[in-house]
């Protein structure tokens, strides 16, 4: 939607904001939100145990637009199973994105990789400890590398990742939609203005935490926020107009059909996508963009088709566009042998350690459990439809 700016709102620095609004705290922003995080603050996740720049950057990474909660179990499962940057480097990406699958964003992991490999092969391991030296590496943006650069190596800089910009936004009144870069430029400036020269770690993890704890999108708990005395959003009674939404626009929808292959064995037919794009390397189904193209991907497959069933819709939404795509379910034999490295025969129940998108890893999970249970569902489809030719 569009943002209506008032005849005396304009783009302005911090200092702008404070004349404008009158800014007089007793105490300032860090401190007092320094002391709200030594009683309140969380200090037991499992990235702020045995901190290392390496378990910093990654956990970082996977917090990137995702939540807490769901972050812990891949922490901890991918640093038992990858524990430094040079087991990550050395690491097949097909363990990587098996590692990954389920946490989306699929890119985050392969510049998590190619990174490793910078850090691991030509930076002997070690990290660079500034913001300039970790931007340069694949996947770090400015933000990103501020907060590796104050956690890990205990460094002033300022971070803006989503949380900041909706506390900084509420707490300036702030007006307009952060992505845009006037109004993000504003936020950076605050952030650098407030950001202490003293306990810069407890602070970078003071500020998120306040805006994933207290400062939420939804229902925030402003009576229980260090700073809310001299908050403009919470003085003007308008904490929901912070920070502006992102102008609305309707996704495209694209269609597709994923053609799950099934061999006299049970075994389904997968196949590595290229390394870029959408869901890029990993494993998914053939696809199709019509029924009329199936004989022609079966073919290219050396493949021999027989019975055929089409599932229902289902829609899975990336942040640019809904894909609605139809599970077709094909009979299949082999003409001779699939000598593609990027193509697999797979048990649905042990895939393997491999990088699979969400839906994919759902159907996958479907067939095995339809077969158990006997549902009208996928594998009991194949094993009840007539054997393919």
């Amino acid at each position: 939607m569009t943002v209506k700016k008032q005849a005396s709102q304009r783009p302005a620095t911090a200092s702008t904001y404070r004349a404008k609004k009158n800014y007089r705290p007793k105490q300032d922003f860090a401190t007092r939100l320094l002391d709200w995080f030594d009683v309140h603050g969380r200090k037991d996740l499992p990235w702020q145990q045995d901190i290392t720049p390496y378990r910093v950057w990654l956990s970082e990474i996977m917090l990137q637009q995702t939540q807490v909660t769901t972050v812990i179990p891949y922490f901890q499962r991918f640093t038992a199973e990858l524990p430094t940057v040079e087991d990550l480097a050395a690491a097949p990406v097909d363990r990587v994105l098996h590692l990954w699958t389920g946490l989306g964003y699929y890119a985050r992991a392969r510049n998590l990789h190619r990174a490793a490999a910078i850090v691991a092969n030509e930076l002997g391991g070690h990290f660079p400890d500034s913001v300039e030296g970790l931007a340069q590496l694949p996947g770090i943006g400015l933000s990103t590398a501020g907060a590796i650069v104050s956690i890990a190596f205990g460094k002033r800089a300022p971070i803006l990742d989503g949380n900041v910009k909706r506390v900084l936004a509420r707490h300036r009144a702030i007006a307009g939609w952060p992505g845009s870069s006037a109004v993000q430029d504003n936020l950076w400036a605050i952030s650098e203005e407030i950001t202490p020269h003293k306990r810069t770690a407890d602070y970078t993890q003071a500020i998120m935490d306040l805006g994933a704890t207290l400062c939420t999108r939804s229902r925030p708990r402003c009576d229980d926020c260090p700073v809310h005395a001299d908050c403009q959003a919470l003085a003007d009674n308008n904490i929901a107009a912070y920070p502006g939404r992102k102008p609305r626009k309707t996704l495209p929808v694209k269609t597709t059909l994923l053609l799950v292959f099934s061999d006299a064995a049970g075994r389904v037919l997968l196949e590595q996508r290229p390394p870029t794009g959408i869901w890029g390397g990993l494993w998914s189904f053939p696809e199709a963009s019509e029924h009329a193209e199936i004989s022609h991907v079966a073919t290219r497959l050396g493949l021999r088709i027989g019975n055929i069933h089409n599932a229902p819709v289902r829609r899975h939404t990336f942040s640019h566009y809904h894909l609605d795509y139809t599970p077709v379910y094909i009979h299949a034999r082999c003409t001779g042998r699939i000598g593609a490295e990027s193509n697999l025969w797979a048990d649905p129940s042990t895939p393997g350690d491999i990088g699979l998108p969400a839906p994919v890893a759902a159907m996958l999970e479907a067939l095995t459990t339809d077969s158990a249970t006997g549902k009208d569902g996928t594998l009991s489809l194949f094993s009840s439809l007539p054997p393919g030719p």
